[in-house]
């Protein structure tokens, strides 16, 4: 509690809003995904309970190390119920990490792969006259270290699926 600027009772949308830098779109959304709860007014309003700022501060440190939204949402289930949920969480870590661990992996192959490639390419480029093909890209298709898996996709940022549009 000691990083709150001072101590709310409860929190307008807004007012949460601004005091943990997202959007009223994000909180709506958070809410969607039972992560985060409000009540509402007579006049409709949304407003969050006193420990809101910190619920969202949880949601938004476990988000950057990897966990879901849905993730949390049984989580904190879990823990709006009374439960500790701390096994759970754990585990869920632990996933994680092992999912880091070999993306690093998939990672580390792809940069000595690359590495190669340079090599090779630097070599027949020296051997190359100006304005002559070397056919770099072509030498790619005879290494057998380069596979045609999603592992090029690592050094991507993942693309965004828009709202009501399937993924195939």
């Amino acid at each position: 509690m000691n990083s709150k600027p001072f101590k709310h009772s409860q929190w307008r949308i807004g007012e949460l809003a601004r005091a943990t830098g997202i959007s009223t779109d994000t909180l709506r959304h958070y809410e969607r995904k039972g992560v985060l709860t409000s009540k509402r007014l007579e006049n409709g309003y949304r407003v969050y309970h006193g420990d809101a700022l910190e619920r969202v501060q949880a949601i938004r440190k476990a988000l950057a190390i990897g966990f879901t939204l849905d993730e949390l949402g049984v989580v904190f289930k879990v823990f709006d119920q009374g439960g500790a949920p701390c096994l759970q969480v754990r585990s869920i870590a632990a996933k994680k990490l092992a999912e880091i661990e070999v993306h690093l992996r998939e990672v580390a192959a792809l940069r000595n792969d690359l590495q190669e490639a340079l090599k090779e390419w630097d070599a027949r480029l020296a051997k190359t006259t100006s304005g002559q093909r070397a056919g770099l890209l072509q030498t790619l298709v005879a290494r057998n270290s380069v596979k045609g898996s999603s592992t090029s996709l690592l050094i991507r940022k993942p693309r965004r699926i828009k709202k009501g549009k399937s993924h195939v």
